[in-house]
C-alpha cells in the first residue's frame, strides 16, 4: 500500500512540475520581459526587455518550458507595432529550423494574440527568425573555409569589443583592378531578415552558378551580415539608439567603429577609381508587402548616377521575382523623407561622396507577410545577386 502511494505522489509531482511553464532568454540575441503568465492555462503576456539607449522596443526571442504536447500556447505581445508580425516565429528543434506559427494573430490595438499549437515541451518563440553575431561569423568562415574564392575578416572590432565578420569574395589571380562591391545588412538590429537576405547573396556568390562566376572575374565583393553586433548580441532594436543609430551615423565623425571602417575603404576605393556598387540590405514598415529599394534623390545626383541608378533598379526588376517579388517600387529618402538626417543615412552618404558610375540603394525585404521566410529571404539574396551581377558585367561591357 505504502509502495502504491508513493507512486500516485511521485505522478503528482511530476504533473504538478510539468504544469508550471518557464521562460528563458538568458542566451545570445534573447530578449523578453514576461507581463504576466498562467501555467495553467498556458497562457502569457510579453514584451520585447527593456534596453535604455539601445533603440526600439521591437525585437523579442526567447524559450519556453514545461509546456504539455499536444495542446495550444496563448502568447500576448504587446504593445508596440513593430514588435507584433502578423504571424510569429518558433523552433521546437532547439533553433535548427524555423517556421512561421499556422494562424495569423489576432489584433486589439497595439496588441497582438498568437495560437501556437505545442508539440514538444520546449520552444523557441522569436519575432522573425534569428541570425544573432554567432551565426555571422559561421557564416563567414565556412563560406572561407569551403571556397577558395572568399576569405572572411574583422571588419572592426565594436565598442563592446566584439569582432564584425565579414567576407571578401573574388576569383583568384590579380584583383588590383577590379571593381569594388559593398553589400552590408542589419544596421538596425532587429531587422533580421536583412541577414538573412544578406547570406542568399553570400551563397550565390560563392557558387558555380555561371554569372557568378563571371562576377567574381570582374569584381571584388565585400559583404558584412551584420553591422549592428553589439546590439543583435544583446537583443535589442538598435532603430534610433543613442546617440545615433548605425544608418544614421555616416558623416564626417562616425560613431559606431563599423561605420568608420567601412568609409575609410568606401573612400579609398573610389578614390583609386574602383568603387562601383552599394547595398544596405533592411526590412521596412509592417504594411510593406513587397521588397522595395530607398534611393538617393535624384534630384541631388549627377545625370550619369541617376541613369546608372534606374539602370540597376530595371536589371532589379527583372530578377528578383520570387514570393518576394520587387515591383519596381523606388522611394527617394531625401530631405522630406528625413529633413534633419538625411544625408547621414549610409546610401546617400555613399552617393554624395563617390563618383558619377557608383550605385547606392537600400534594398527593404518586407517582414510581414506569409512568405517572410528565412528561404525566401535567401531568395531574394541570390536573386539581388544575380541583378547585380548582370547589372556590372552590362556596366564593363560599355
Amino acid at each position: 500500500m505504502m509502495r502504491f502511494f508513493t507512486s500516485l505522489l511521485v505522478l503528482f509531482c511530476c504533473y504538478v512540475i510539468q504544469a508550471e511553464i518557464s521562460v528563458h532568454s538568458d542566451f545570445e540575441g534573447g530578449s523578453v520581459e514576461v507581463l504576466e503568465m498562467d501555467s495553467e492555462k498556458q497562457f502569457m503576456k510579453v514584451m520585447p526587455a527593456a534596453h535604455k539607449g539601445k533603440g526600439w522596443r521591437c525585437w523579442w526571442y526567447f524559450r519556453v518550458d514545461g509546456l504539455k504536447a499536444a495542446s495550444d500556447l496563448i502568447l500576448e505581445v504587446g504593445d508596440a507595432p513593430w514588435a507584433t508580425p502578423d504571424r510569429s516565429h518558433f523552433s521546437d528543434d532547439g533553433g535548427k529550423s524555423w517556421n512561421h506559427i499556422p494562424h495569423v494573430g489576432t489584433r486589439e490595438g497595439k496588441k497582438i494574440r498568437y495560437r501556437i499549437p505545442i508539440a514538444k515541451e520546449s520552444i523557441l518563440l522569436a519575432w522573425g527568425p534569428p541570425f544573432t553575431a554567432t551565426d555571422s561569423q559561421k557564416l563567414v568562415d565556412a563560406l572561407a573555409e569551403k571556397h577558395e574564392v572568399a576569405s572572411s575578416f574583422n571588419l572592426a572590432t565594436t565598442r563592446e569589443d566584439r569582432p564584425t565578420p565579414a567576407l571578401r569574395v573574388t576569383a583568384s589571380g590579380d584583383s588590383s583592378k577590379r571593381k569594388v562591391i559593398w553589400l552590408q545588412a542589419r544596421q538596425h538590429a532587429w531587422e533580421s531578415g536583412g541577414s538573412w537576405v544578406a547570406k542568399g547573396v553570400a551563397d550565390y556568390l560563392v557558387s558555380d552558378v555561371d554569372s557568378a562566376k563571371a562576377l567574381r572575374e570582374q569584381a571584388v565583393i565585400y559583404l558584412v551580415p551584420v553591422m549592428d553586433i553589439d546590439n543583435v548580441a544583446r537583443g535589442a532594436g538598435g532603430k534610433s539608439q543613442l546617440p545615433q543609430d548605425h544608418n544614421r551615423d555616416w558623416s564626417d565623425a562616425p560613431h559606431w567603429r563599423a561605420v568608420v571602417a567601412a568609409q575609410e575603404r568606401i573612400l579609398k576605393w573610389d578614390k583609386d577609381g574602383r568603387f562601383a556598387f552599394f547595398c544596405d540590405l533592411h526590412n521596412p514598415g509592417m504594411q510593406d508587402r513587397f521588397p522595395y529599394f530607398y534611393i538617393p534623390p535624384r534630384d541631388q545626383l549627377s545625370g550619369e548616377k541617376v541613369q546608372r541608378l534606374n539602370e540597376f533598379l530595371a536589371v532589379a526588376k527583372g530578377e528578383i521575382t520570387g514570393s518576394l517579388k520587387f515591383t519596381g517600387r523606388a522611394v527617394e529618402s531625401g530631405p522630406t523623407y528625413d529633413p534633419k538626417n538625411w544625408q547621414k543615412i549610409s546610401m546617400n552618404w555613399v552617393a554624395q561622396n563617390t563618383g558619377d558610375e557608383v550605385v547606392a540603394a537600400t534594398l527593404e525585404t518586407s517582414w510581414n507577410t506569409p512568405s517572410s521566410s528565412f528561404g525566401n529571404y535567401e531568395e531574394v539574396g541570390r536573386q539581388l545577386g544575380e541583378a547585380i551581377s548582370k547589372f556590372q558585367i552590362e556596366s564593363n561591357q560599355r
